[in-house]
């Protein structure tokens, strides 16, 4: 929901989120508490985290929330959104860290972020599944909930249906591609992008070819029918879990 993803690691897939020059921590930057003008060190274990939820906030589809653990430095996080409020007890897998991430929806910016897929209360899980989120998850825009299938969507002219797309993703890799299809998911601003699935009625939701990743700066929304048009990318790995055999990426959209 990636320097994100989603964050959205991706999560920046991702990994909502907006990156503003945001990169993935390649050693323990600084973590900073809501109005401290400095930042203390990071936790040097990036295992996991049990903390107690000092702060919290929803924001685009995300939650954020700050943890604080006796002896340790407070950690950020941020996932799919779930529940969450001042004084539960959390756990958390540290997959996923974005240095100097700015949420654009909440108008902030974090020294050091860490995108989780999943969150534990108790030992169970309670939020995000390993991506497409980040992306994202974490920023989490991996997978694409149930759902009746989509009605049927004519190509564009001179352009394929996400079944083609699929079949001949390794001809195609590197290539521009123009789809045409219903907007079924969207993830925003993670991993300094937006991140929707498209889908036009083609190939089969059992192995997944019915349904493609876009990253785009451009706006949709859930519902919307759009032609994109983009370079399409096998076998893409962002890290952190967020790894698609085919997507579309810096697409271009218009209105059907």
């Amino acid at each position: 929901m990636s320097r994100c993803l989603l964050a959205c690691g991706l999560l920046a897939l991702a990994f909502p989120l907006a990156c503003g020059g945001a990169k993935p921590a390649t050693s323990a930057p600084p973590a900073m508490s809501p109005g401290q003008p400095a930042a203390a060190a990071a936790p040097a274990s990036a295992a996991g985290f049990t903390g107690t939820v000092a702060e919290t906030m929803n924001s685009g589809g995300y939650t954020y929330a700050r943890l604080q653990a006796s002896g340790k430095e407070d950690v950020w996080i941020a996932g799919n959104e779930f529940p969450a409020k001042t004084g539960d007890a959390l756990s958390v897998q540290l997959e996923m860290p974005m240095e100097n991430f700015e949420s654009k929806t909440l108008n902030r910016k974090f020294p050091l972020i860490y995108f989780v897929s999943s969150v534990s209360r108790g030992g169970e899980a309670s939020a995000g599944s390993a991506p497409q989120g980040g992306l994202p998850m974490a920023a989490s825009h991996a997978g694409v909930p149930a759902q009746a299938p989509v009605e049927p969507v004519a190509p564009a002219p001179g352009g394929m249906s996400v079944a083609d797309v699929w079949a001949k993703r390794v001809s195609l890799a590197g290539r521009e591609v123009t789809l045409r299809g219903k907007v079924v998911k969207v993830n925003e601003a993670i991993l300094d992008r937006n991140w929707l699935h498209l889908q036009d009625g083609s190939g089969s939701a059992a192995d997944g070819t019915n349904d493609i990743t876009i990253t785009t700066d451009a706006a949709a929304k859930v519902g919307d029918v759009v032609t994109v048009k983009g370079v399409l990318a096998t076998e893409k790995d962002f890290g952190a879990g967020y790894a698609y055999k085919v997507i579309v990426e810096k697409a271009q959209l218009s209105a059907k």
